[in-house]
């Protein structure tokens, strides 16, 4: 018999001992197995979801972006009308604000659109990009020449501020509330200095260039005078190109040669007028009844928000992959705005 000749109490505890740890490490065994077979299972649950979610969104941008001929044609079949493009909000080159790839878009179908009668620039923004507000400067001016039968009207509403109101001069008459903000024509760039704190704080500035000027304007670093006036000269550059485009634009509408004009300061409608940086007082409806048009058709460019969705997504994926690159060549230089 298998258990003869008896063997040993000690020996029989140690074999039983050694017989159930074996029998608990194939149980550990089978368990971790099936965690890891759940947890694949997770995961490829995970993806397909996404992947379906992805595909769904894809499909319900595609449809929403299909349109019937008549929108695709804007106005086509509306009769004589205004086309109308809106100005509002911060001029940047980012798409959920205004930019000159949709503007000048918008500008190109208003202009070539049969039955547009006039174009209307509506404007309500403090300004922004001074490269987006050029580009779009430029293109108005080059569709007047194309399209010399139709007037470009630019209509301030609260605010039509610094990059704004370097839009607006290019429109052949600016209609202003007599209490919008008009003006403000002049060039910043923010910066701080932090050195005093960072010192009472125990900060150390550890940062490392190549290159003697890498580090201009460090929030960390007294003002290097040289680096100092070499970006004053580069703001003033800026300012010359604005000042230039507003006197093209407003030509011998402008009233006052006071250098005060162009220093930055803003003013109101009223005040704007008198001062022949814009023209009249009036809105939208003012300028409907003035030109016997009544309907109008917005040109503005609208993204489709599944395609602005998906677009998120994968600006996501790709700032985790890239943001730290960016850090290390210095992409955060200081912005220049006409605000």
């Amino acid at each position: 018999m298998s258990d003869w000749p008896p063997k040993p109490k000690n020996q029989e505890s140690n074999q039983s001992n050694e017989h159930k740890g074996n029998e608990w490490q194939l149980l550990e065994k089978v368990v971790l197995a099936s965690v890891n077979e759940q947890r694949r299972a997770r995961r490829w649950s995970i993806f397909f979801r996404l992947l379906s979610f992805i595909v769904v969104v894809s499909v319900l941008a595609r449809t929403c972006s299909i349109s019937d001929p008549e929108e695709k044609a804007k106005g086509s079949n509306v009769g004589n009308h205004l086309a109308v493009i809106d100005i509002q909000g911060v001029i940047s080159s980012d798409e959920k604000d205004v930019n000159s790839k949709d503007t000048i878009e918008a500008l190109k179908d208003a202009f070539s659109a049969k039955n547009s009668q006039a174009i209307v620039l509506n404007i309500n923004s403090p300004g922004g990009s001074p490269v987006e507000s050029d580009n779009i400067w430029q293109e108005i001016r080059y569709l007047k020449t194309q399209y010399p039968s139709k007037k470009v009207y630019a209509v301030i509403g609260d605010t039509g501020a610094s990059g704004a109101y370097y839009i607006a001069s290019a429109a052949q008459e600016i209609w202003v509330n007599p209490s919008s903000l008009v003006g403000s024509i002049g060039v910043i760039m923010p910066n701080y200095g932090v050195s005093g704190l960072a010192q009472k704080l125990g900060v150390e500035d550890r940062t490392l260039t190549a290159g003697s000027n890498k580090d201009i304007l460090s929030m960390t670093k007294p003002v290097n005078p040289a680096q100092k006036q070499h970006v004053q000269n580069l703001l003033d550059n800026v300012h010359t190109h604005f000042i230039d485009a507003v006197k093209q634009g407003r030509g011998d509408r402008l009233k006052n040669a006071d250098p005060s004009v162009f220093s930055g300061l803003f003013w109101t409608g009223e005040q704007a007028i008198k001062l022949g940086i814009a023209d009249r007082a009036g809105n939208l409806e003012t300028l409907k009844r003035q030109l016997k048009i009544e309907k109008t058709v917005n040109y503005t460019v609208e993204h489709n928000p599944f395609e602005a969705l998906l677009g998120k997504m994968g600006a996501t994926i790709g700032q985790g992959v890239t943001s730290s690159i960016k850090q290390e060549i210095g992409t955060t230089s200081p912005q220049i705005e006409l605000k």
